[in-house]
């Protein structure tokens, strides 16, 4: 019973890409990814590669614990929820929001001038997936999955003020470490593919009472059993002669 309730994949992919992503701070503890090399460095073909590999690193041990629950988390919901599309969702939006983050300039808010930035950390596909299981939810209005929305809402809608600078908020003594812009794309990204993928698998079931104007015999259960039940009920009955106007006819002279 509880096989065909939790998919395979809603366990196993999680568990894959969590394993990925310490897999990859171990190398990195190792040295085998010091400096910029495998982050995203926008606008710097060198930076091309932080693409692919950029989710898998992290700046140190707070930052991928950080990303690590959510991403087990909104991965589960993705695969249990959204099989028919999950795939191309994941990789889609691995790929779009690294692509947007590199063609993204980083730019000092205050100051306007250039910064090189290194971009490392899953918590850009942290967005695409929470914006994606909340978008596509309202797109297509079932029950059952504005429940996935709302639960979303409810454990992530804090992660909306991290598309936005630090800088904005605070007072940095120094510039935030914190990507919004990874943050931002990942959200667009979401959003995006939510809408994209608004038509596949689950919809908004419609009822037979949401069409007052249309009743089908056929449809209804309960008269069906009734009839099944109760054949008696439904021999053919003596029934009154219908009335000839011929028959009448004198009778209508006289008036």
């Amino acid at each position: 019973m509880f096989k065909n309730i939790i998919s395979k994949k809603a366990i196993l992919n999680p568990v894959l890409m969590l394993a990925a992503m310490w897999f990859g701070y171990f190398l990195q503890t190792l040295g085998f990814f010091d400096s910029c090399f495998g982050a995203i460095i926008p606008l710097v073909p060198e930076g091309l590669l932080g693409i692919v590999t950029s989710p898998l690193l992290h700046g140190n041990l707070d930052h991928i614990i950080g990303n690590s629950i959510p991403i087990a988390a909104l991965m589960f919901l993705l695969y249990q929820f959204y099989p028919l599309v999950a795939n191309k969702v994941f990789i889609l939006g691995w790929l779009a929001t690294g692509l947007l983050v590199w063609m993204l300039p980083p730019i000092d808010i205050h100051t306007g001038e250039y910064m090189y930035t290194c971009t490392i950390g899953a918590s850009g596909v942290v967005y695409v997936l929470a914006f994606f299981l909340f978008f596509s939810g309202v797109f297509k209005w079932n029950m059952k999955l504005l429940t996935i929305s709302l639960l979303v809402v409810l454990y992530y809608g804090s992660l909306v003020w991290g598309m936005f600078p630090e800088e904005l908020f605070y007072n940095l003594q120094e510039p935030s470490k914190i990507s919004w812009q990874a943050h931002l794309s990942g959200a667009v990204v979401g959003s995006i593919l939510a809408f994209m993928f608004k038509n596949v698998g689950d919809k908004k079931k419609k009822y037979i009472w949401e069409f007052p104007n249309y009743y089908s015999e056929r449809d209804d259960k309960l008269w069906q059993e009734y009839k099944e039940n109760h054949p008696e009920d439904f021999m053919e009955l003596p029934y009154k002669k219908r009335d000839d106007i011929w028959d009448h006819l004198e009778e209508l002279r006289r008036k």
